[in-house]
């Protein structure tokens, strides 16, 4: 049975540098969650509907995802958000239940920035928290996305703080110091092998 560690974090903290690194290292494969929603959003019928019934026809425009009319609505109206997330979720889940039993490895990532706000954390042996200071990640993204920082405020608002999402994390990553990433992410490996061994025995 191959385990399934969740890889989460804040918007900006790093979280996909870090995914990388165990696929480039150690040959894990990694599931995307937020791009294979993208994806999913893009192409599945059915999803579309579903999101048009909550958000009306505006959020597809000659049939593409109308993003900046979604995040509109979505990130400054909880309910709807949280409605939209428990839309896109379970089809999310179903696409990596099917990629994950396509893969050979002793474990998987599941990167996902909602990893606890839609609950799948709960269906993850191992869960791995990349943290980084507030005003460091409002900075990255503004400058990956382009987008301002009232909008990013937004959306961190939006999320569970660091500190509730530690608590429940089996492994925490500072990612401040990027030298030290491949250290950390080592000794995690080494640890995540150690107790899938020891679950085997048990």
């Amino acid at each position: 049975m191959i385990a399934t560690v969740g890889l989460t974090g804040g918007i900006g903290s790093g979280k996909t540098t870090i995914a990388n690194l165990f696929a480039l290292h150690f040959s894990i494969p990694i599931y995307i969650a937020d791009t294979k929603a993208k994806e999913l959003v893009a192409n599945n019928k059915q999803l579309q509907q579903e999101i048009v019934t909550l958000l009306g026809e505006e959020a597809f425009v000659e049939g593409r995802y109308n993003t900046s009319f979604v995040a509109q609505e979505v990130f400054s109206n909880k309910e709807k958000l949280d409605k939209l997330n428990a839309i896109i979720h379970p089809y999310v889940q179903q696409d990596f239940l099917q990629w994950k039993q396509s893969q050979q490895a002793p474990y998987v990532i599941k990167e996902a920035a909602i990893l606890f706000e839609s609950g799948s954390y709960r269906d993850c042996d191992f869960i791995i928290m990349v943290t980084a200071p507030l005003e460091e990640r409002i900075k990255r993204v503004m400058l990956r996305d382009k987008i301002d920082r009232k909008t990013i405020e937004k959306r961190i608002k939006n999320q569970w703080n660091d500190e509730n999402k530690i608590k429940l994390s089996t492994f925490v990553i500072d990612n401040r110091d990027f030298d030290r990433n491949l250290d950390k992410i080592q000794t995690i490996h080494c640890k995540i092998m150690e107790m899938i061994d020891e679950n085997a025995e048990n």
